[in-house]
């Protein structure tokens, strides 16, 4: 296996999509149709792309639907991006073929780009250490929990040199926009843009998530600064006090408009994202139902198994796989906006917690 060539400027960039086991086809095709498009408006081809994998044959997306993989390939230039496409199970894929390859083409100056959880697969192959990274929200504080000396944050995506994370979905749009600007300038990424329909193109450090499963009506800032500072003290939560002082404002005030904002009080806001970080935690990291009740928030484990199960119906060891091999397809029980719209059922449950 030989190492990125230099290559003619004319040449075509070359996007080398390696597929895992359940990849996510929404994110890959949001990366790859604006290489289409930019295609399609140039006088010559910008970009191609081909589709790898560690054993050649066809690979399942998550939807079912399949795409007929080539080997791992044996040269690249350096004007190649390589993108590792995993979704469900990523987090758990073990395959030393992938990380040496993957460590090999790092070491050779290639691109390479972790697409939604994707990212573990980076990380386990030793190429984020100390660096930024990122992932899909939803597996974000399993990835912080796994790995500590990696700079996790919830954005859209990062670049750290020739390294980047994506958190997958519309967010591999921003990112290829992105690098498409950079490489073609920022006329033909926007007209890339006009033609897809997506307005505006996002910054990296652009949010992942902005309803809270509240709808699509703006919030008022104090209640968006509440729900961070609530976020960044999941597993030591302070009080509501604290969080009405550092929004600056008055505490009945605060808890109005949260209420008015989201439908419940800040305390019960503040328990439901613990029980969802639970659950992640359940689901994408090997840590027993003990570590996982104390990192957080509650005080005892009984607390956090009654609690637990009342919300979501279910015991937390229900949660240590995702998607069983068993099941055809994933599945999520549940929402936000539900577990929202039951809190006059369990307000009671969720009061003290």
């Amino acid at each position: 296996m030989t190492g990125p060539e230099h290559s003619k400027p004319s040449d075509p960039m070359r996007v080398v999509c390696v597929l895992l086991p359940r990849f996510n086809m929404f994110g890959l095709l949001s990366l790859l149709e604006p290489v289409r498009v930019g295609n399609y408006l140039s006088d010559s081809p910008l970009y191609e792309h081909s589709f790898h994998t560690t054993k050649p044959g066809k690979i399942t997306a998550s939807n079912g639907m399949e795409i007929t993989c080539e080997a791992l390939p044996y040269k690249l230039t350096g004007n190649d991006i390589i993108v590792v496409a995993g979704s469900w199970g990523a987090e758990h894929y073990d395959d030393p073929v992938l990380f040496n390859w993957l460590r090999r083409q790092a070491r050779m100056g290639a691109r390479l780009c972790a697409l939604e959880i994707a990212t573990y697969i980076f990380a386990r192959a030793g190429l984020l250490s100390r660096k930024q990274a990122t992932t899909h929200w939803s597996y974000l504080p399993g990835f912080q929990e796994k790995y500590p000396d990696i700079l996790a944050t919830e954005q859209l995506f990062t670049i750290s040199g020739r390294i980047m994370t994506c958190a997958g979905s519309t967010a591999a749009t921003d990112l290829m926009l992105h690098l498409m600007r950079q490489d073609h300038g920022a006329p033909l990424a926007g007209e890339i843009s006009d033609n897809i329909m997506h307005h505006p193109m996002r910054p990296a450090d652009a949010p992942q998530r902005q309803t809270m499963g509240r709808g699509f009506d703006a919030q008022h800032p104090a209640v968006q600064s509440a729900i961070g500072i609530i976020e960044d003290h999941i597993s030591e939560p302070i009080r509501v006090p604290e969080i009405a002082a550092r929004v600056g404002m008055s505490q009945r005030q605060l808890e109005r408009q949260f209420k008015q904002a989201i439908g419940c009080s800040i305390v019960q806001f503040g328990t439901l994202l613990r029980l969802q970080h639970a659950r992640v935690l359940l689901v994408s990291t090997d840590l027993g139902v003990r570590e996982i009740s104390a990192a957080t928030g509650f005080n005892s484990l009984s607390h956090f198994a009654y609690t637990f199960r009342k919300c979501f119906g279910r015991r937390p060891s229900d949660y240590r796989q995702a998607w069983p091999e068993q099941e055809d397809a994933p599945k999520w029980p549940g929402t936000l906006a539900k577990y929202l719209d039951t809190l006059p059922v369990n307000r009671q449950l969720l009061k003290d917690s």
